[in-house]
């Protein structure tokens, strides 16, 4: 969890943001992955799809391994068949790659604005967001925390929308007893380096449709018929026929194999991070601070982003202050998000400014991510918890 490199006397190690917990199985299915000279798409992979859909309750024909949340996102909706430049309602508290899918898949996002306690998108935000020209709905269940799920497929049934949920905070997340990711049409999820299962870079595709699945799947490797492992394993070579115009989007073994590991420890990691938690809560309590919203009695929540709000007025430092102290404490932090219009980018491209979004702008003003892993020792979270406590007393 520290980085040793480039010490200078007295100073201690540097605590990384999101390090994951790596140990020896890891490094052994690794090595004996490199060893067995399969390193592509094989059977390694096979066995991550059918473990991460048992592990959602799902038919294996459901789920389909990709390079990262951001390809799931873009193939789920080319195989929805959206109509292109169609508009697809989310929301402005995420990641670039959420909306940035979007225009890639020829469509055209629309922003809702968030509830500023949940900080996810709010459902009457999504209602006044709705025209003619809408085809879907992509909710990102911020932080962890699931989405109002009844009110969003309400919403989509009503209108005839598609959903495609961005679960890449959200692997462990349940709604009312229901896994996230098996609501909507699709699901999409990513195992980044940061994120509470890794693979250091991937994700996967859950698909309600087995027939629209088996398009995303295509689609994410060449538009091909078949895979490599199909192609070149111990069974035969098989010929292909490129069907499809697709992507280079598959996981490698190597990143299953890695992936396998990190998926059977998922409870024991979540749990870590809920002792993580609840010592933040504790600890910061007293601060003149806002912690997350507790989660709602009838959700899992996935515990993947412990996020503070810093409001200067309140705290005698602004977010940013906040942000330079804990780096000189040798202290990693994250910023999720900056709301997406703040960004140069979709200003120029679509005119929108942060006001139009006013509780995303605002929480992107003052947000910061504290070190979250169960890679963190006890040490680890009391040094946080006394760096957090020494700034704002300050």
């Amino acid at each position: 969890m520290q980085a040793e490199s480039n010490l200078e006397p007295h100073q201690p190690p540097f605590l990384v943001f999101g390090a994951p917990q790596i140990d020896e199985a890891e490094i052994a299915e690794v090595v004996a992955c490199l060893r067995s000279g399969w390193l592509g798409t094989g059977p390694r992979v096979a066995q991550f799809e059918r473990d991460f859909a048992h592990f959602r309750g799902i038919p294996a024909a459901q789920v389909a391994a990709v390079n990262s949340c951001t390809a799931a996102l873009h193939v789920s909706m080319l195989a929805a068949e959206i109509e292109p430049g169609s508009e697809v309602i989310t929301t402005p508290l995420t990641f670039c790659a959420t909306v940035n899918a979007i225009l890639h898949a020829g469509l055209t996002p629309v922003l809702a604005d968030v509830d500023p306690s949940t900080q996810n998108i709010d459902p009457d935000a999504i209602e006044a967001a709705i025209t003619p020209r809408t085809r879907a709905i992509l909710p990102v269940h911020f932080a962890g925390r699931p989405c109002e799920m009844d009110r969003i497929m309400a919403i989509a049934r009503k209108h005839n929308l598609v959903v495609i949920e961005d679960c890449a905070h959200a692997v462990e997340a349940e709604y009312r007893g229901q896994p996230l990711g098996t609501f909507g049409d699709f699901g999409c999820f990513s195992f980044y380096v940061t994120k509470n299962v890794t693979t250091g870079e991937g994700g996967m595709i859950l698909g309600r449709s087995e027939e629209q699945l088996a398009t995303a799947r295509i689609l994410a490797l060449h538009g091909m018929s078949q895979d490599a492992w199909h192609r070149f394993g111990d069974k035969g070579y098989k010929h292909y026929q490129v069907v499809e115009c697709g992507f280079k989007y598959n996981m490698m073994d190597v990143q299953a194999a890695i992936g396998l590991h990190q998926l059977a420890r998922v409870e024991e990691s979540w749990r870590r991070r809920v002792e993580i938690w609840q010592r933040y809560d504790h600890a910061f309590a007293s601060l003149p601070i806002r912690l997350p919203a507790p989660a709602d009695a009838e959700t899992r929540h996935g515990r993947h982003l412990y996020t503070l709000m810093i409001d200067s007025q309140r705290c005698g430092i602004t977010r940013d202050d906040f942000l330079e102290h804990m780096n000189h404490a040798r202290i990693g932090t994250g910023v999720h998000y900056l709301s997406i219009p703040e960004h140069p980018y979709y200003q120029r491209r679509f005119g929108w400014t942060p006001e139009q979004w006013p509780h995303a702008m605002k929480i992107g003003s003052e947000t910061v991510s504290l070190p979250l892993s169960p890679a963190m020792s006890d040490g680890d979270v009391q040094r946080v918890i006394e760096a957090v406590h020494a700034i704002i007393a300050n």
